[in-house]
């Protein structure tokens, strides 16, 4: 499994927590099990290969840190979504916005770049262009905003769970 692969379950996970009443850690706790990925992995091939320890505590860390800071990560989307009301965004767009917000806010080993890259890749396989579009415009000024005097992250050279130049391929793209 990829970085990647794991980052668009925390989302799916993270869109799955804005239409009930679960905690994070309950909605975990269900999903997150090898029963239920076999279960999920008949009907969509993203969930084929259970996650590594690495991998699996990078998409609780991402689930549980969204779930705990979702009213600060909406503040944010409401106020770079210019024209629009929070409701008006599609859940699917928010929970993406608010997994790459959080990786840029709390998580200094990914890129700010890496980071709105993969949300606008994940956006494509979810929304029409017109969102993925408006997805990377939020991100994009977010990040030059909020961060318009902090110089940029160092980019990393190595992926999730590998060894310095384990691997030729970009750290977003290295399987674990």
């Amino acid at each position: 499994m990829t970085r990647s692969n794991a980052r668009e379950i925390a989302v799916q996970l993270i869109f799955s927590l804005s239409f009930g009443d679960d905690c994070a850690e309950e909605l975990l706790k269900r999903q997150l099990t090898p029963e239920r990925f076999a279960e999920l992995a008949e009907e969509m091939p993203l969930y084929a290969q259970f996650p590594n320890e690495k991998q699996e505590q990078y998409i609780r860390e991402l689930v549980l840190g969204v779930f705990a800071h979702g009213p600060e990560l909406d503040d944010y989307i409401s106020r770079y979504a210019v024209g629009w009301s929070f409701a008006r965004i599609p859940r699917m767009a928010a929970a993406i916005m608010r997994t790459a917000m959080y990786e840029v806010l709390y998580m200094p080993d990914i890129p700010n770049a890496a980071a709105i890259n993969e949300a606008v890749e994940i956006a494509k396989n979810y929304e029409p262009q017109e969102v993925v579009s408006f997805v990377n415009g939020i991100l994009g000024t977010f990040v030059r905003t909020e961060f318009a005097d902090t110089p940029p992250k160092p980019e990393k050279a190595e992926g999730l769970g590998t060894e310095e130049g384990e691997s030729s391929r970009p750290a977003e793209e290295a399987e674990d």
